[in-house]
């Protein structure tokens, strides 16, 4: 009779880490191919140690610059704004919206007040905004609830940015797991189970709905640059964003955290990433950790096949590399980036 160490009748699908068992060729990039400008950060670092020791990652892996989606309006954007000082050339700090009383008459002036004083202070984009169906929440010290991307009352705000050049980047929805049973199904069971959206709230906007309003705020503003987080979180179905590539050239996206999304379909990856190299930008939003950045460049620029990281992503799927070209990672990592930023001085 053979031996066991695990009763797999008792094994937790959340304690199952897999190790491949393929002997096939590894990479070990420790440099980004060409340098990179991060369009997905926050304000990770707690004091001035901690931004030195970012930037010396930065320096190690690749990294030219990177923008800090603050959230943040009034004091508080000012704040993060002095942080990064000593780094002007390497950070960027986007402001965010200011939602205070943005039920009471007269709130859009107010607002777009506040929008030039950031930009006055050092803005050069707004972000991140965030809607998961209940409406933007992504914003210190006070939430949008109620008000979504196309709403009328957003529009002054949003023509202002293309006034002054500011790319607005915003998350909308969740993937498609989130909004799925969490059951023996779901084949992204893990995260959908952590990340999962509760449909049942009074009012609230499903995964389609929140796309749409999305793609009618881009229809909508064609002079304002909109950068959708995440790829508009249509990850297993990139027809989506790929129309809206199709119709509507002031939309971008950027991949952040949704690299364990992509690896585990390659070749279907790489031929949309391919054909649509011009309007994705680089981004992580998953902290400031060396094999972070590693793991995000093996992904996209090696071949490597069946692989994994447990201590990046929830999910159960192994990874493949998506073997980009290089002009296409250059067009990902610095050309596009270029372009935006080009506008928003």
């Amino acid at each position: 009779m053979p031996a066991f160490s695990q009763d797999i009748n008792e094994l937790k699908l959340k304690d199952f880490r897999p190790v491949s068992i393929y002997k096939v060729p590894v990479s070990n990039i420790q440099k980004a191919k060409f340098p990179i400008t991060d369009f997905h950060s926050h304000d990770y670092p707690l004091d001035r140690a901690g931004l030195d020791a970012w930037v010396r990652t930065m320096d190690e892996v690749g990294i030219a610059k990177s923008i800090i989606l603050s959230y943040s309006i009034g004091t508080a954007f000012d704040s993060v704004i002095e942080k990064y000082s000593p780094y002007k050339d390497r950070f960027e700090v986007w402001c965010g919206f200011d939602f205070r009383d943005c039920d009471k008459p007269g709130w859009e002036e107010k607002a777009v007040k506040e929008l030039v004083r950031c930009y006055q202070k050092g803005a050069r984009g707004v972000g991140e905004l965030g809607d998961k169906g209940l409406g933007e929440f992504y914003s210190k010290p006070s939430s949008g609830f109620g008000l979504h991307i196309d709403d009328p009352k957003m529009k002054a705000l949003i023509r202002k940015c293309g006034e002054l050049h500011m790319p607005i980047s915003i998350h909308v929805a969740e993937d498609a797991w989130m909004y799925e049973p969490a059951n023996e199904k779901n084949d992204g069971l893990m995260n959908a189970g952590t990340w999962k959206v509760d449909m049942s709230k009074p009012g609230i906007l499903n995964h389609d709905q929140l796309v749409k309003t999305l793609e009618n705020a881009v229809r909508d503003n064609p002079n304002t640059t909109f950068i959708a987080c995440h790829l508009a979180n249509t990850c297993s179905d990139l027809s989506v964003i790929a129309g809206m590539f199709d119709k509507y050239p002031n939309l971008y996206a950027d991949i952040a955290a949704r690299y364990g999304e992509l690896a585990p379909i390659p070749k279907y990856v790489h031929a949309f990433m391919e054909k649509y190299a011009g309007r994705i930008v680089y981004g992580t939003d998953m902290g400031t950790n060396k094999a972070m950045y590693r793991t995000t460049f093996r992904i996209l620029e090696s071949d490597d096949e069946h692989f994994y990281d447990h201590d990046l992503f929830s999910y159960h799927w192994a990874l493949y590399g998506l073997g980009l070209s290089p002009a296409t990672l250059r067009k990902i990592y610095q050309d596009n980036g270029k372009k935006i930023l080009m506008y928003a001085k």
